[in-house]
């Protein structure tokens, strides 16, 4: 057996595997007596079927699959053993001419496309920014309330005010005023006043009192929706879009919307019991949860500018656009030719911080273990319940979230990545030399946006 491996250019390469029958002749045979063992064939007792005959029939396609095995064994045995520094997978050559089984010798040819050759390697004379959020009084007031909102209530109240909810009759009327005999009528008819759209009829409803008697057009103040006048209403869309009549609406009831006191009990309940003993303590701990995770995003935000500035100290890339648009085609064989020319671009950008990312794990010694991609999926899952008001879930119900995440390979082939890159932003910290700067949300956020 020989295998040439001849480059093309920088970034592309040519391997050629030639064999001869003496180098898989023997891997068939044992192949054919294994197969002989279970073949069955009219005439032939299970396992007693001739040698020959086997041959005869099946000989073929014994030989393309021991082939191939071995094909397979040599290619990729050889690319490790020579650290050959492939993009993707390697393609059949366009040279390739179809197989002749029966030859003496099989000449098999291969595409290979090469990464690019740069040093993305860090020191302290390289000089990155890092932002840290200033986490001001407002805005722990800001999480205050919206913590205090979350854990609120509803109550009865006797008088109407802004964002209160209404529940009453409401009868149509005619132009006199009447109730309209046979006219639309609805018990239990429920508005939000603070959602209409037309603000004269919203006033009407500032400081209304509990079994008062109001004059309003829903038509108005929904302006002319038919789904939102046939939700109120009771009715049907299409006969929604008639209704421009005035309605009296009986208030017989007034549900309002109480925030959360700053008490023992919300402390307990948002931190666990004991753990906060004070709004001064509350605003504190609010305050630290803020802060870790701004310091999240500055780690995130912290990456990309290393992204950013290495792209520009490394340059133009050469790549082999031909052979990774052979190869985007072969993993995408559902998609059409535009789909590749619309994508590669932004395939391109993504395979060179890749790349970058190896060498960068490279150069820290950093390692991934299942540990450590469970570790992230538990962080993803305390944001999530953190959305909803609810810091202190017991670890045991976010592990076993955060477990069920792992056992999606979209989810986890995404964590895996993340725990690479948050752990790749804790270790370049203590190699380049930090810009540090201290900066507001808003400053911050404003990084973000497209240049």
């Amino acid at each position: 057996m020989n295998i040439q491996f001849n480059k093309t250019s920088d970034v592309a390469a040519e391997l050629t595997i030639s064999m001869e029958k003496a180098d898989y002749q023997e891997r068939v045979e044992k192949a054919l007596k294994e197969y002989r063992k279970k073949a069955a064939l009219p005439g032939f007792r299970p396992g007693q079927v001739p040698t020959s005959l086997l041959r005869k029939r099946f000989g073929g396609e014994i030989t393309a699959e021991e082939v191939q095995k071995l094909l397979s064994e040599k290619l990729y045995g050889y690319l490790r053993e020579e650290k050959v520094d492939m993009l993707g997978e390697p393609l059949a050559s366009e040279k390739q001419q179809p197989i002749d089984f029966e030859a003496e010798q099989l000449d098999f040819i291969f595409d290979i496309a090469l990464a690019p050759q740069f040093d993305a390697k860090l020191t302290a004379k390289d000089k990155v920014p890092f932002y840290t959020i200033d986490v001001t009084d407002e805005m722990v007031d800001g999480q205050v309330k919206a913590y205090a909102q979350r854990g609120g209530h509803y109550e009865k109240v006797d008088s109407y005010q802004e964002g209160d909810m209404v529940k009453g009759h409401i009868a149509e009327l005619d132009e006199a005023g009447n109730i309209l005999e046979g006219g639309i009528q609805k018990e239990d008819a429920v508005m939000l006043p603070s959602y209409f759209k037309n603000d004269d009829q919203k006033r009407k409803f500032e400081g209304l009192q509990v079994n008062t008697v109001v004059t309003i057009n829903p038509a108005e103040a929904y302006e002319n929706s038919a789904i939102e006048l046939s939700s109120l209403l009771g009715i049907t869309k299409e006969e929604a879009e008639n209704v421009r009549a005035n309605f009296s609406y009986q208030v017989n009831e007034i549900t309002r919307y109480v925030p959360a006191e700053l008490t023992q009990d919300f402390f307990d309940q948002v931190f666990g019991e004991g753990n906060v003993k004070s709004e001064d303590e509350f605003r504190a701990r609010v305050k630290a949860q803020m802060q870790e995770q701004f310091s999240r995003d500055s780690e995130f935000r912290f990456l990309i500018d290393v992204r950013e500035y290495l792209e520009k100290r490394i340059g133009e890339l050469q790549w082999p656009e031909a052979l990774l648009k052979r190869i985007m085609r072969a993993n995408n064989p559902d998609k059409d030719e535009k789909y590749v020319e619309d994508n590669y671009e932004g395939s391109i950008k993504e395979l060179e911080w890749h790349l970058i990312k190896e060498q960068l794990a490279d150069q820290t010694g950093i390692k991934v273990e299942q540990d450590d991609v469970l570790e992230s999926a538990k962080e993803q899952t305390r944001a999530q319940f953190a959305q909803y008001g609810m810091a202190n879930v017991p670890e045991e119900v976010i592990t076993n979230y955060a477990n069920e995440q792992l056992k999606k390979r979209d989810q986890l082939d995404n964590l895996v990545a993340r725990t690479v890159e948050r752990k790749l932003g804790v270790a370049l910290k203590d190699v380049v030399k930090l810009q540090e700067k201290t900066v507001s949300i808003e400053d911050f956020n404003k990084l973000f946006e497209k240049k």
